[in-house]
């Protein structure tokens, strides 16, 4: 999918890998590389960069899809936690960070007011990628999200070391490495 479109206003990224916060000016073309999990990641003439999810009516005439919004309805579970963390992405990888086999460990406690702490324990592909704390930021507030979160934190560890053998059948699938 790449399909050029030009900012209508200023609009706040990321740099990708670096994870340096910027400033896209209005009238820049991008092309629009990955819409997965609800951002948008952009080419320019400057690099890469992500653009969250609630700044994407920057980019004129994107029409934003619906399907990465996580529905925080029903009951909770640890299917639901896992569920909503299939919708975290990298932005250079169209595969969903479960499936790429990021993510360690889920801990779900019960609070004494019967709602939940979650903590989840990831990786990253790559030792030093400045785009970690964004993506595990995407992970906390989908996970946040959830009906009776009171509260999830995702830390990152570096413990196993990721390889790509961690990758699901499904992940596999969508990068053709069957």
């Amino acid at each position: 999918m790449q399909q050029e479109f030009t900012l209508a206003e200023d609009c706040p990224a990321t740099v990708i890998p670096a994870g340096d916060k910027v400033t896209l000016r209005a009238g820049s073309p991008v092309f629009v590389t990955q819409t997965l999990g609800g951002n948008v990641t952009v080419r320019t003439d400057g690099g890469l960069f992500r653009i969250a999810r609630e700044h994407t009516g920057a980019i004129s005439g994107y029409q934003a899809k619906d399907d990465a919004a996580a529905a925080a309805t029903g009951e909770f579970s640890e299917a639901a936690v896992w569920e909503a963390m299939k919708g975290c992405f990298d932005p250079e990888i169209p595969v969903n960070i479960v499936d790429l086999g990021l993510v360690y460990d889920v801990a779900i406690e019960q609070t004494p007011a019967g709602a939940h702490t979650v903590e989840v324990k990831m990786t990253l592909t790559a030792p030093g990628c400045g785009m970690g704390p964004v993506i595990a930021e995407d992970a906390r507030s989908k996970i946040a999200a959830l009906p009776t979160v009171e509260s999830a934190n995702v830390h990152i560890v570096w413990d196993p070391q990721w390889t790509p053998q961690m990758i699901s059948d499904t992940g596999r699938k969508i990068l053709g490495l069957e």
